[in-house]
C-alpha cells in the first residue's frame, strides 16, 4: 500500500506538469506539424480545435471566437458567449478522440471530405449533435478551418439542456467556481476520493482470481506456494487504475483535463500488465530451470537463464513503446530508428554477438559443463564457468584460460569427463632371446591376468605379439580400465604393469631396452630353469589339448572373471575395504 501510495503521488505530479506543458506539443506528439501561414494555426483540423481549446482554456474567448465559422459582426457581438458555451459543450457532453484529428490541411478521408469533417458528437440525454469542421477561404490566411455554423447554431440550446442538469447545481459555489489546473476543486475531490474506492474493487477483483487456482491446487493436491502473491500488486495496479478511469467517466472532466487523465490512467494501466507480465515469465522461467537442473541438464539450466534475461529485455522494451504510444508519439519513426540504431550495433559487436551465440550453441548442445574436464586443442584442464561471452578453464599448471565462446563454438573438445572407462594399451618390449614358448606363457598368464581382475572389462581385453622390432618382440596390450576417475585409474595402471612385471620375471625373460647392447663380459643368458618350467607349462597345455591360443576358452575367461583379489591383500587400501 505504501508503494500505491508513492506511485499515486508520482502520478499527481506527472498530471501538473502536463498540464504545464503546451497543448500543442501534448496532442501532436504524434507527427510533425507542417508550418502554418495562419497566425492562429487554423489550416489543418488539428490546429482549429487545439487552438480554440487553449484559447478558450485561458479566458482569452474573444480570440476563442476566431475559430467558429460566423459574420464579423456577429462575432463581434456573440463570439465570446457563443465560444464560452462551445467550451462548455466541449468539455462536458462532446464524445470523441482528439487523437483521431487529422493534421493534414485536407483532413481525414475516413470522417469527411477534404472541405468537412466530423471529429466527433455532442451527447445529450437520448440525442446527438455532430460536430462538424468546414474549410473555408479566408482573405488574410487563405484556406482555414472553422467550427461549422451549422453546429455552432444548435450549442444554445444544447447549452441550456446540458447546463439545467449539470451536477454543480447541488454542490458549494465555492467548490464550483474555484479552479486549479483549468478543473473545478470538486472534480479534484472527487478523483483523488475515487482512489480508496477503486483500490478496494481491484483488491476484491484480485481476490476472486484468485479463488479458480486455489481450487485447481487442492483437487490436484498440490502445494500452494504463494507465487500468486508476487503477481497480485501489478494487477492491484492495472484493476484499479481501470475502475478509477470508469469511475471518472462519470464527472465530466475539462476535455483537454480528460486527455491528459487518459493518458495517465493508460500509462498506469501499461504498467500493471507488464509488470505482471514480467513477474509471471520470470516466475516460469525459474521454474523450468529448477526442473532442468533437477534433471541433471545444467547447461539447459544456465540457457534458460539467458533466455530470461532476453526476455525480460524484450518485455521492457515493449512496456517502452507501449508507453510511447500511449503518450502519443509516432511509433512508426521510434520502430524505424531502432532497426537502423540496431543494424549500427550488429556491425559495431559482431564479435560480441558471436560469443553470444557461440555461447548459446555450447550450452543448447550441452558440449560441456562446468567441472568437466577437457582437452581444448593442446590444453587440458577443468571448466570453472561458463558466461556468455567466454569459457574459464582451470588448466593442469593451476593457471586461467579464457575462451571465446564463438571460437568454442568451432573447437574440437575432447571431454574426459564423459567417458564410461579409460583405455590401457601400453606396448610391451621382450628380449629376443625369448623362446617362443616362453613368449607364450607371457601372453597366456598376462591375458589370464586381465581376465581376472576386477577392474579391467574382460570382454573386451586383450594381449598380442605385434611385431619384431628392431631390438625387441613387441606385445600389444588393449583393454579398458572399468573406472571414469583418472585418480583411480592411476593405481589400477600402476597395479597392472608391477603384475605385467611379476609375470615377465617369472617366464624367465625380461624387457629389452630400445638401444644396442655392448657385452664386454660373459652373458648369463636365459635362466635355463625357468625358461624350461615355462617350456614345461606349454607342453603341457598343448597335451592336454588347453592350449591358449589364438585365446582362452569361453568357459576357461568366464571362470577367470574376478578372480585377482584387487586391491591385493597387502595393500591398506584392500584390508579397509575388507573391513568394511
Amino acid at each position: 500500500m505504501k508503494k500505491l501510495a508513492l506511485l499515486v503521488l508520482v502520478v499527481s505530479f506527472s498530471l501538473h506538469e502536463l498540464t504545464a506543458q503546451p497543448v500543442t506539443s501534448l496532442l501532436k506528439a504524434g507527427g510533425p506539424t507542417p508550418a502554418s501561414a495562419d497566425p492562429l494555426g487554423r489550416e489543418t483540423p488539428s490546429g482549429t480545435v487545439l487552438g480554440f481549446l487553449k484559447a478558450a482554456e485561458d479566458g482569452n474567448y474573444k480570440a476563442a471566437a476566431d475559430y467558429l465559422q460566423m459574420a464579423a459582426a456577429r462575432r463581434q457581438s456573440q463570439g465570446t458567449d457563443l465560444a464560452e458555451k462551445l467550451k462548455y459543450l466541449m468539455d462536458r457532453s462532446f464524445v470523441g478522440g482528439l487523437r483521431r484529428l487529422s493534421t493534414s490541411p485536407e483532413g481525414n478521408p475516413e470522417y469527411g471530405t477534404s472541405n468537412d469533417q466530423t471529429i466527433g458528437i455532442f451527447s445529450y440525454g437520448d440525442g446527438e449533435v455532430p460536430v462538424i469542421l468546414v474549410r473555408v477561404g479566408d482573405p488574410n490566411s487563405g484556406k482555414i478551418w472553422l467550427f461549422s455554423s451549422e453546429t455552432l447554431s444548435k450549442v444554445p440550446e444544447l447549452y441550456d439542456n446540458v447546463h439545467a442538469h449539470r451536477v454543480e447545481n447541488k454542490l458549494p459555489q465555492s467548490l464550483v467556481r474555484n479552479v486549479f489546473l483549468g478543473m473545478p476543486l470538486w472534480q479534484w475531490l472527487a478523483l483523488f476520493a475515487a482512489i480508496p474506492f477503486a483500490l478496494a474493487i481491484g483488491w476484491i477483483v484480485v481476490l476472486l482470481l484468485a479463488i479458480p487456482r486455489r481450487v485447481w491446487l487442492k483437487l490436484r493436491n498440490r502445494p500452494n506456494l504463494q507465487s500468486y502473491s508476487r503477481m497480485s500488486t501489478p494487477l492491484l495496479l492495472s484493476f484499479s487504475a481501470l475502475v478509477h478511469r470508469i469511475i471518472a467517466g462519470y464527472l465530466g472532466l475539462p476535455l483537454l483535463q480528460r486527455l491528459y487523465y487518459y493518458r495517465i490512467v493508460g500509462v498506469l494501466i501499461s504498467i500493471g500488465f507488464f509488470w505482471f507480465l514480467l513477474r509471471a515469465s520470470n516466475l516460469t522461467m525459474q521454474r523450468l530451470r529448477i526442473s532442468a537442473i533437477s534433471a541433471g541438464r545444467v547447461g539447459t539450466g544456465t540457457l534458460i537463464v539467458l533466455g530470461e534475461r532476453l526476455l525480460t529485455a524484450l518485455v521492457v522494451i515493449a512496456a517502452v513503446l507501449a508507453t510511447l504510444g500511449i503518450l502519443g508519439f509516432n511509433l512508426t519513426t521510434v520502430l524505424a530508428g531502432l532497426g537502423i540504431g540496431g543494424i549500427a550495433i550488429a556491425f559495431a559487436a559482431q564479435k560480441t554477438l558471436e560469443n553470444l551465440f557461440g555461447g548459446v550453441s555450447v550450452l543448447a548442445d550441452e558440449v560441456i559443463l562446468v567441472g568437466d574436464y577437457c582437452r581444448f586443442g593442446d590444453r587440458t584442464g577443468t571448466v570453472e564457468d561458463i558466461s556468455l561471452r567466454s569459457t574459464r578453464v582451470r588448466t593442469d599448471a593451476r593457471t586461467e584460460l579464457f575462451i571465446p565462446n564463438g571460437a568454442l563454438a568451432t573447437m574440437n573438445i575432447e571431454n574426459f569427463t564423459r567417458r564410461d572407462k579409460i583405455q590401457f594399451n601400453p606396448v610391451l618390449a621382450i628380449r629376443y632371446e625369448t623362446t617362443a614358448d616362453q613368449l607364450r606363457y607371457l601372453l597366456a598368464e598376462i591375458r589370464r591376468m586381465l581376465y581376472e581382475h576386477p577392474k579391467v572389462e574382460s570382454d573386451s581385453a586383450s594381449i598380442r605379439f605385434a611385431n619384431f622390432d628392431n631390438s625387441a618382440l613387441r606385445l600389444e596390450i588393449s583393454s579398458y580400465v572399468l573406472t571414469r576417475d583418472a585418480n583411480e585409474f592411476n593405481a589400477v595402471r600402476e597395479d597392472l604393469l608391477l603384475r605385467i612385471m611379476d609375470i615377465v620375471e617369472k617366464s624367465g625373460s625380461s624387457f629389452a631396452f630400445p638401444s644396442q647392447t655392448v657385452y664386454f663380459s660373459r652373458d648369463s643368458g636365459i635362466d635355463k630353469e625357468k625358461a624350461s618350467a615355462a617350456e614345461q607349462q606349454v607342453q603341457q597345455w598343448r597335451d592336454q589339448h588347453q592350449l591358449p591360443f589364438p585365446d582362452f576358452a569361453p568357459e576357461d575367461k568366464s571362470a577367470f572373471r574376478g578372480s585377482i583379489v584387487y586391491p591385493p591383500p597387502e595393500s591398506a587400501i584392500g584390508k579397509n575395504e575388507r573391513l568394511l
